[in-house]
């Protein structure tokens, strides 16, 4: 059996995985979904061992409790990956200055027409510095040219805003 720990201590304080599990029986569940029914938690440990896989608590609740044969390691890491797509909440950001060309902003609207394609919706920032700062009306020529060249199915969530030494529009698709 492979033991998760760092310092002593357990990787998940909530989920327990093999010896962790303290009851008598368990519902147990295949790596592919399959059931393999209500066995005593010696034999479903035997189980996992035997597929050199983690005996993992998935359901504490129920009773008997459900628990899965997986990788944990495997399953941890896509948690702390979901975890992270969440946090971020499929805002793609594209950064663009006020003296951009013609060309290089239709770079950028391409990719902010493929992130909303995609299902994620795209934060447009513009920066100014030194002098631009005086001259915010040039930003929004530039934002006012993006919306234009921009078309398909979308919606302006927050319309460009002058904040600071900056410019922040989202797009998110319809």
């Amino acid at each position: 059996m492979r033991r998760y720990s760092t310092g002593g201590e357990s990787i998940s304080k909530d989920t327990r995985i093999n010896e962790q599990i303290r009851v008598r029986e368990v519902r147990l569940v295949d790596s592919d979904g399959k059931q393999l029914g209500v066995l005593p938690i010696q034999e479903a440990l035997k189980t996992a061992a035997a597929r050199d896989l983690d005996l993992v608590e998935v359901a504490p609740g129920a009773a008997p409790p459900v628990c899965r044969i997986m990788d944990f390691g495997k399953y941890k890491y896509q948690l702390s990956k979901r975890h992270t797509a969440k946090k971020t909440g499929g805002l793609k950001e594209v950064k663009i200055r006020p003296q951009i060309d013609d060309h290089d902003l239709e770079l950028k609207v391409r990719n902010i027409k493929r992130f909303i394609d995609e299902g994620n919706k795209a934060k447009v920032t513009m920066f100014f510095r030194g002098r631009e700062r005086g001259r915010p009306e040039l930003g929004m020529k530039v934002f006012d040219r993006l919306v234009s060249l921009l078309t398909g199915k979308f919606t302006i969530e927050h319309a460009p805003r002058h904040e600071g030494n900056s410019i922040t529009m989202v797009i998110a698709p319809k």
